[in-house]
């Protein structure tokens, strides 16, 4: 393929200024940059030998450099240099001594080498803020290069599967802790995105009947200065650069633009077992980090059009991320880089929807989150975006950012009050059993008031951030000391109970009462209302040892322990139990709320109701007295909204039967209107789930000590 080599000089003609990026057509690439405050622009073509042939955009069109160039061909390695105004007090920091980033780039080469050469101020100054004049050391082979990539692709008859909100059973998994361990991948391709898409991979997802796969970050992202000099490495990847291109370092190929077609097979491998692909994206802030942080791309291209400045001293960002800078959703090109950036992954990756990390951030106008904001409106007309998955983290650190349930409709959420409640509930927490109820009910008081349906709340009570399943009931608090911050890093409350031992014990009291605590919480996941999701490893155990916050632990301490599927064989088991029983019964995944009354006029049972341990209905004094063990009757006959083809849904009726107590307690099956005969469908109490259990109305059932019992109406 032709690259540009030092010494030639190749053919230019004016181009175009959209599509922004470098776009090949087959017989050469157009080149496009957006700077609005930029005097000059150069394009730095990079040859095999590592020197650059700049060439002059003289083409401006709405502040878009560009030109094309017939003779460029996929693998062509390239850059950026931008001249402008160094200004930081006015915000602005052109550094044409910087090779810059295509902010479009949809593949990157080599690495980063952190010194001098990155950042646009003396290192060794006193005032690292101050406004001098940057040293213009050239940083050409101490940073990446962006890569020229083949569009093309095979995609054969790939079709989303599009499942259903109320159907979807959601998987969060990172590309290199699920498969780094995995026997049944070969080692060549543990690590990848080859690697998760392998049949071994996607075979146990079909098993525990998951339909969605939400890949932590895969945009191409930088490892921090701070965690390599530290010996550690930006494990998640909450830390990206380039918004277009998947993570290299993720790719078993490393040619150019290897890893852009590695992850279609892998999304071609999930469509075709039935799995959506989502994807966890950061679009809240980059990694260029605060005023300290290295100049890449977007810093040094447009400085002011890209981030939120502090109001009143331009030299500073605003940082609603905690990660130093906050991207300017407010502005035009920074919203179309977003936006461009969403289709993109959509119609050429194919991928079925995204996680937006600290989604309140891109809500902000100002200072609050605006649930009008430029970037609500422009989802909500988009004809690609607004017909894919749209999850939000409703939350960012800035003041008001906690925003679960006040999204638009067509967003779903991460119900961070289901998963506090919950954790809540199964550790004994008094005064939890109204707001247990509504969790576990979908959560109208959040989103019916919007429009929404049940399938809006994301419900999960374990995920990346914080401890794993098995730690959550091993741990009272967090072990973090292998990150080098002392243990300060990382959530201090965490509503975990470690059952009696901190930590790993041997008493077989403990470990059966800790196996019986993940059972209740995967059981109430799997039987609420709303959209479940599991963290990768929980359904075998995983630990992290105590550890809550393995961001920069890329080790044996994050990735997956594929051992534990025969080391817990029973909860792997109890796992596909409840998930396969979530999907085979309606009455678990309505469309609607329950209204607590009769589907039809002249019936007298009720879609839900709730009963004390003593077989009566409860009241609002029994709601209100503190008691924490409840059953509710689920009534499958009155689930109102049709299926896709318009038919009736019916289900057996289900009675639940919760006690968070520490001691078994007789809870009577209720008679009149509900007057039944049951037998037993899940018991928690029992490492596989299984019950035998026959009942007829009113008489009385004893309910293990912190478990769950559920009763299939048989009569």
């Amino acid at each position: 393929m032709a690259s540009a080599e030092a010494g030639s000089v190749p053919m230019i003609w004016p181009g175009d200024p959209y599509p922004l990026g470098a776009t090949y057509d087959g017989a050469g690439t157009n080149f496009s940059l957006f700077s609005e405050i930029a005097d000059r622009v150069e394009l730095c073509l990079i040859g095999k030998d590592g020197h650059e042939e700049r060439i002059n955009l003289d083409e401006v069109d709405g502040y878009v450099w560009h030109c094309y160039l017939p003779t460029i061909t996929p693998g062509q390695r390239y850059g950026f240099r931008v001249y402008g105004p160094w200004d930081p007090a006015a915000g602005h920091r052109c550094d044409p001594s910087k090779l810059l980033l295509d902010p479009y780039g949809k593949s990157f080469h080599g690495d980063f080498t952190f010194g001098q050469a990155l950042y646009s101020y003396d290192l060794a100054a006193d005032d690292l803020a101050s406004g001098g004049v940057p040293p213009r050391i050239d940083s050409l082979g101490h940073t990446m290069t962006s890569v020229v990539i083949n569009p093309f692709f095979q995609w054969g008859s790939d079709r989303p599967p599009r499942t259903p909100y109320h159907e979807t059973v959601i998987y969060e998994a990172h590309v290199k802790g699920m498969t780094q361990r995995h026997p049944g991948v070969p080692e060549e391709l543990r690590g990848t995105y080859a690697g998760l898409g392998h049949p071994a991979i996607i075979e146990h997802l079909k098993s525990l009947n998951v339909t969605a796969i939400e890949l932590m970050p895969v945009h191409q992202f930088m490892h921090d200065h701070r965690l390599l000099d530290l010996g550690l490495r930006n494990y998640w990847g909450y830390n990206t650069f380039g918004f277009f291109a998947p993570h290299q370092q993720y790719a078993a190929t490393r040619n150019a633009g290897g890893a852009v077609a590695e992850f279609k097979t892998m999304v071609r491998a999930f469509h075709e077992a039935g799995i959506e692909v989502i994807l966890d994206v950061v679009y809240n802030h980059t990694a260029e980090g605060n005023h300290l942080g290295p100049t890449v791309n977007f810093r040094g291209i447009d400085n002011a059009a890209y981030y939120r400045l502090l109001d009143g001293d331009l030299r500073y960002y605003k940082d609603f991320t905690g990660t130093g800078n906050s991207l300017n959703a407010r502005h035009p090109h920074t919203l179309q880089l977003i936006m461009d950036s969403l289709r993109y992954w959509v119609l050429d990756m194919h991928v079925d929807g995204f996680r937006f990390d600290l989604a309140s951030t891109l809500a902000r106008e100002f200072y609050d989150v605006d649930r009008l904001s430029a970037f609500f409106d422009i989802i909500q007309q988009d004809p690609v975006i607004s017909q894919v998955k749209l999850i939000a983290e409703p939350w960012d650190i800035g003041e008001g950012g906690y925003q679960v349930g006040n999204f638009p409709g067509l967003w779903t959420e991460w119900n961070g009050k289901y998963r506090d409640t919950v954790r809540d509930y199964w550790r004994g927490e008094p005064a939890t059993l109204g707001e247990f109820a509504s969790r576990l009910t979908g959560s109208s008081d959040l989103y019916e008031a919007t429009g929404r349906r049940p399938s809006a709340s994301i419900n999960f009570v374990t995920c990346h951030d914080g401890f794993t399943l098995a730690d959550l009931v091993s741990y009272n608090e967090k072990h973090n000391e292998a990150n080098g911050e002392d243990n300060r890093d990382g959530e201090s409350h965490n509503r975990s109970w470690n059952c009696g031992v901190e930590g790993p014990t041997d008493d077989p009291d403990i470990l059966a009462l800790r196996g019986k605590q993940m059972r209740n919480i995967l059981a109430t996941l799997m039987l609420s209302q709303g959209t479940p999701m599991i963290a990768h490893g929980d359904e075998i155990g995983r630990t992290q040892r105590g550890n809550n916050n393995v961001y920069c632990q890329d080790s044996e301490l994050s990735w997956m322990d594929w051992s534990l599927c025969q080391t817990n064989a029973d909860l792997l088991e109890f796992t596909r139990k409840v998930v396969g029983f979530r999907k085979k019964h309606a009455v678990f995944r309505r469309r609607r709320f329950f209204e607590g009354k009769p589907l039809r006029t002249g019936e007298q049972i009720r879609d839900i109701a709730w009963f004390t341990p003593s077989g009566q209905e409860m009241t609002s004094e029994d709601w209100e007295s503190g008691f924490e063990c409840v059953s509710v009757f689920l009534n499958g006959d009155a689930i109102p909204a049709p299926d896709e083809r318009g038919q009736r849904v019916s289900d057996d009726s289900f009675l639940m039967c919760f006690n968070s107590h520490d001691q078994p307690l007789e809870f009577v099956v209720p008679d009149g209107d509900y007057a039944n005969a049951w037998s037993g469908a899940i018991d928690t109490a029992d490492p596989l789930g299984e019950s035998t259990l026959e009942l007829a109305a009113g008489q009385t059932v004893s309910v293990e000590p912190r478990s769950l019992l559920v009763l299939r109406k048989t009569a």
